[in-house]
C-alpha cells in the first residue's frame, strides 16, 4: 500500500505540480488543502501517513500552527518554505518536523526527503510501542520490589525518562497520612547517574533556613492541576508554587511539567519534571503520562505507603576537587580524556553516549576551545564504525577554491594541476566517521553539495562521470549561532535541519568553573611528566586566579596557561602563574556591583572586551600569524575576529 500524502499549499499551481510529481513517484496524494483549517478538517475525516506542509498559508492559522496539532496526533509532516527568518526557524524547530525543504528545490531532493520522513515515522511508531510495553513492565516490577521509597522513586525516574526528558524530577504529596515524599528529588547528571537532593542539600544550595523551607514545602500544592510551564508562560491558569520557585532558582531551570496522581486515600502525589531547556514541555507529554496513569498510580501507592518509607543513605557525592586526574567519568573508557563532573558537561556526555551507536548526524555546538573534537572522537569510538577511519576536516582552514576537491576528490586531468586521481575526505572516511569542524564557515555552494551527500549517500568526484555510494557517519561542529547564520542568508536552512537532527551543546569553561581545578591538575601533571619535571602542586594564589578568570579561550586557553607555567617552573616548588590573567578583571569586579543577572552579563562582556584589548595592545594590533593575538590566546583567528566584531572592538581601541 502506497504512502498517503496530503498537500497543504495555498498556491494551486505549486500544489498541483507537487501532486503530479508525487503520483508519478508512486505516492498516493489524497488531496490538496489551501489553509491549515481546511487541512485539519480533512485529517479528522480521513487518515493520512504524511503531510507536505507550507509554512505561510491563507487563513488565521499558519503551517506551524497546524504542525503543532500534527505532532500531538503523531502525524508525520515535512515543511516547504521560501522563508528562512530566524523567528520562523525557531518556531518551526519546536514542532520537530521530519524534514524541511527550501523553495526552490530539486525533484530528487523532495523524493529523498519524503522517503526519509516515511522511514523515520515508521521506526518512531514501532519504537514508541516497544518503549510503552517496556515501561509498563518496569512499573509492574518496581511496584513488587521490596525497597525503600527513595530507591523506588529513583527507579520510577529512570523508567519515565524514556518518554519525558528532564534534568530534575521531584515527587511531592499533600497527604496528611502518608509520609512527606516532598523532601527529596533527583537531579540527573548523565550516564544514568542521579544525584539525590534532600532537605539538607536544598538548604545548603538555596540558603534558606529549615523553618522557611518546611513552610514552603507544606504549602506548595493546593490545586491538583496538570500543567506545563515554559519561561514564564503556562498552558493553564495554575500559578508557579513557592517550592517550584525554589527548584527553578537553585538549578537555573527553564521549563517544568506537573503531573498529579490521585491515591486511594484521597491524597495526591505530584510528579514534577524540570528542564534547563526552554519550551521543553507540551501537552503531548501529559498525554503520554495519561496512558500510564493506572500503572503509575499503583506504583505510587507503594511508593508513599508508611511501611515502605525507610531512611536511605543516598548522598550527594563528596567534593574531590584535588583529584584532577581521576575526576572524569571512568565508567565509559572513551571519555577517559574528558575531565570534569559538572552537570552541564555530564549531560552533554550522556547525549553523546546515547547517539553514538546510531548513524544519525550530530551537530556539536559550543565556543572555541570547549572540546568539540574530543566529543566527535568519542562518538566515533562508541559507534559501530569505530574500526573504520576518523577523518577530520577544518572547513575554516581550506580555501574556498580548494574545498570541493578536498571533500569530494578529483579525477586525473579534471583541472589544471590535477596530475593524478585523488580521493576526497568523504571517500577516505568510507565506513567510518567524518568530522566537519567549523561547518559554519563552509561556502553556500558547498553547502548544497553537502546536503546532497546527506540525502543521497553518494558523492561525485570533480571530473567524474558517475556518482559513488559512500557509507559515512557525519559529525559537524561550529562555534557560530547557525540559526542567526540562516536568518542572515549565510547558511542553508535545509542543511541546518539535516545536521541538527541531534545537537549536543558543550558548556563554556566559565559555565563549569567547578571543573577548572581538576583540569588544571590534569594538565599540570601531564606537562610535568612530558617535560620530565616533578609536580609539587599548584600555589594557592594561582588557584585563586584560575578560578576567578573568565576564560574566553576555554579549555584550550587553560591548557596553554598550564603548559607555560610548567615550562617556567624549576621543578622544586609549586606552580605559579607566569602571566597576568586578573589585572583587568579584578578592577572591574571590584568597582561594579552585580545585583541582577543582567549586571553579571554586562560585567562579563566588559571584562572580556577589556581583556582582548589588552592582548591586542601587547601584539601591536596583530591578530594572525606568529606572536599574534590569536596565537597568544590559543584560539582561531576567525574566532577572535568574530568576538572583536561582536564586542565592537575597533583598531582605535587598542591604540595602533
Amino acid at each position: 500500500m502506497s504512502t498517503r500524502i496530503l498537500i497543504v499549499e495555498d498556491e494551486f499551481v505549486v500544489a498541483n505540480s507537487l501532486r503530479i510529481l508525487l503520483r508519478q513517484a508512486g505516492y498516493s496524494v489524497s488531496g490538496i488543502a489551501a489553509s491549515a483549517e481546511e487541512a485539519y478538517e480533512t485529517l479528522q475525516k480521513d487518515k493520512h501517513d504524511l503531510v507536505l506542509l507550507d509554512i505561510r498559508l491563507n487563513g488565521s492559522e499558519s503551517g506551524i500552527d497546524l504542525a503543532r496539532k500534527l505532532k500531538t496526533e503523531n502525524i508525520a509532516f515535512v515543511y516547504l518554505s521560501a522563508n528562512s527568518s530566524q523567528k520562523i526557524l525557531e518556531e518551526a524547530k519546536k514542532t520537530e518536523p521530519y524534514g524541511f525543504l527550501v523553495k526552490p528545490f530539486r525533484e530528487k531532493d523532495l523524493l529523498v526527503a519524503l522517503d526519509i520522513a516515511v522511514y523515520l515515522h515508521k521506526n518512531r511508531l514501532e519504537s514508541k510501542l516497544r518503549q510503552e510495553a517496556l515501561f509498563q513492565r518496569q512499573l509492574l516490577e518496581i511496584s513488587h520490589e521490596d525497597s525503600d521509597a527513595r530507591q523506588k522513586f529513583l527507579k520510577i525516574a529512570q523508567a519515565i525518562r524514556t518518554f519525558i526528558p528532564f534534568d530534575l524530577i521531584v515527587c511531592e504529596t499533600n497527604s496528611t497520612t502518608a509520609p512527606q515524599v516532598s523532601e527529596y528529588g533527583y537531579l540527573r547528571v548523565g550516564f544514568d547517574e542521579y544525584q539525590y537532593i534532600g532537605k539538607e542539600e536544598l538548604l545548603t544550595i538555596s540558603g534558606l533556613k529549615s523553618e522557611a523551607l518546611s513552610a514552603i514545602i507544606e504549602n506548595s500544592y493546593s490545586d491538583n492541576h496538570m500543567a506545563t510551564f515554559n519561561n514564564g508562560g503556562t498552558t493553564d491558569a495554575a500559578p508557579v508554587t513557592p517550592m517550584q520557585k525554589v527548584w527553578i532558582t537553585c538549578f537555573k531551570l527553564e521549563s517544568y511539567l506537573v503531573f498529579p496522581v490521585a491515591l486511594n486515600n484521597g491524597s495526591w502525589v505530584h510528579y514534577t519534571f524540570y528542564s534547563r531547556r526552554r519550551d521543553m514541555y507540551t501537552h503531548s507529554h501529559l498525554t503520554v503520562l495519561n496512558l500510564f496513569v493506572s500503572s503509575l498510580t499503583s506504583v505510587t501507592e507503594k511508593l508513599v505507603r508508611p511501611d515502605a518509607y525507610v531512611t536511605s543513605t543516598i548522598r550527594l557525592p563528596a567534593d574531590r576537587k584535588h583529584e584532577g586526574t581521576e575526576d572524569h567519568r571512568g565508567s565509559v573508557p572513551e571519555f577517559k580524556g574528558i575531565i570534569g563532573k559538572h552537570p552541564l558537561l555530564l549531560a552533554a556526555l550522556d547525549l553523546t553516549a546515547q547517539v553514538a551507536p546510531y548513524k544519525t548526524s550530530v551537530l556539536i555546538l559550543g565556543e572555541s576551545g570547549t572540546g568539540k573534537e574530543s566529543i566527535a572522537q568519542a562518538i566515533h569510538a562508541l559507534s559501530a564504525q569505530r574500526k573504520g577511519p576518523f577523518v577530520k576536516v577544518n572547513c575554516a582552514a581550506i580555501p574556498a577554491s580548494l574545498i570541493e576537491s578536498e571533500l569530494f576528490g578529483h579525477e586525473k586531468g579534471a583541472f589544471t594541476g590535477a596530475t593524478e586521481k585523488r580521493k576526497g575526505k568523504f571517500e577516505q572516511a568510507h565506513e567510518g566517521t567524518i568530522f566537519l569542524d567549523e561547518i559554519g564557515e563552509m561556502p553556500l555552494d558547498m553547502q548544497v553539495r553537502l546536503l546532497r551527500v546527506l540525502q543521497e549517500k553518494e558523492i561525485e568526484l570533480i571530473g567524474g562521470k558517475s556518482p559513488r555510494k559512500i557509507d559515512v557517519r557525519i559529525v559537524a561542529a561550529t562555534n557560530r549561532n547557525l540559526e542567526r547564520e540562516v536568518a542572515e542568508g549565510r547558511f542553508r536552512l535545509d542543511l541546518y535541519y539535516r545536521l541538527n537532527v541531534f545537537p549536543i551543546t558543550l558548556p563554556s569553561l566559565r559555565e563549569r568553573k567547578s571543573d577548572i581545578l581538576p583540569l588544571a591538575f590534569y594538565f599540570a601533571t601531564r606537562f610535568c611528566k612530558e617535560f620530565n619535571k616533578d609536580f609539587n602542586g599548584i600555589s594557592a594564589s594561582m588557584i585563586d586566579e584560575l578560578q576567578g578568570y573568565t576564560w574566553p579561550g576555554n579549555i584550550r586557553e587553560l591548557e596553554n596557561v598550564l603548559e607555560r607555567s610548567v615550562i617556567l617552573n624549576d621543578g622544586r616548588s609549586e606552580l605559579e602563574l607566569k602571566q597576568n590573567l586578573m589585572g583587568v578583571e579584578t578592577r572591574l569586579f571590584g568597582e561594579q556591583k552585580a545585583e541582577t543577572f543582567g549586571d553579571v552579563r554586562r560585567i562579563q562582556k566588559e571584562t572580556e572586551r577589556d581583556y582582548l584589548i589588552s592582548v591586542l595592545r601587547k601584539t601591536n594590533g596583530i591578530i594572525r600569524g606568529a606572536n599574534g593575538a590569536a596565537e597568544l590566546l590559543n584560539i582561531k583567528p576567525t574566532t577572535l575576529e568574530s568576538r572583536l566584531a561582536k564586542l565592537g572592538i575597533q583598531r582605535g581601541d587598542f591604540g595602533t
